[in-house]
């Protein structure tokens, strides 16, 4: 089971083009981005989080601008890169899930990519009212992908999600920018 962002799928993909269609610097971008994302991931109101990192900003909420930033952010962390499908490739025949927080437009655009049918489950916070590290997330996607906590392998670049996976049972292991399929299969059991 992987993390998406930072995992698949490199914030270094969409905070940039954010911040360019917003003529912002990336930083202040992420400034105002984060701070509001986690009421966002457990399900939040799309408007109230958009205005507010547009307020952050010091930009008007214009709804053109509210709905093309919005898009765009839900488009660019579903888009795969080439290292992330590579991974899945190198997967494919094993079980594979993902479990992130993510905001319910991420989550569908993620549903729709073509990627994520070779994906057996996919549990987002938005749509279980869970965020990661909260324990009952974990239990939650063992209950959907039908595993016992003892059965999953997790990656996640967070330590403290690592560490709550743990505590629940999972083998877990922090994600390190740059790691490989053979990486990671190094990790899992034969």
């Amino acid at each position: 089971m992987f993390d998406l962002g930072e995992v698949l799928v490199p914030s270094s993909g969409v905070l940039p083009l954010l911040a360019a269609e917003l003529a912002v610097s990336t930083e202040a971008l992420a400034a105002a981005y984060w701070p509001g994302r986690l009421a966002y991931d457990l399900g939040g109101d799309e408007l109230t989080y958009w205005e507010s990192v547009l307020g952050g900003l010091g930009r008007a909420p214009e709804p053109a601008l509210v709905e093309r930033v919005a898009a765009l952010d839900a488009a660019k962390w579903s888009l795969l890169p080439a290292a992330g499908q590579a991974l899945l490739d190198r997967l494919a025949g094993r079980r594979l899930g993902v479990l992130s927080n993510a905001p319910g437009p991420l989550a569908a655009a993620v549903r729709a990519a073509r990627w994520s049918r070779d994906v057996d489950v996919l549990v987002f916070s938005a749509e279980v009212g869970l965020v990661k590290p909260d324990p009952r997330i974990y239990a939650r996607a063992d209950e959907l992908y039908g595993t016992r906590p003892g059965d999953v392998v997790f990656f996640d670049d967070r330590a403290d999600n690592v560490a709550a996976a743990r505590a629940h049972g999972w083998d877990a292991h922090v994600w390190v920018p740059g790691m490989t399929a053979d990486d990671v299969e190094a990790l899992l059991p034969g």
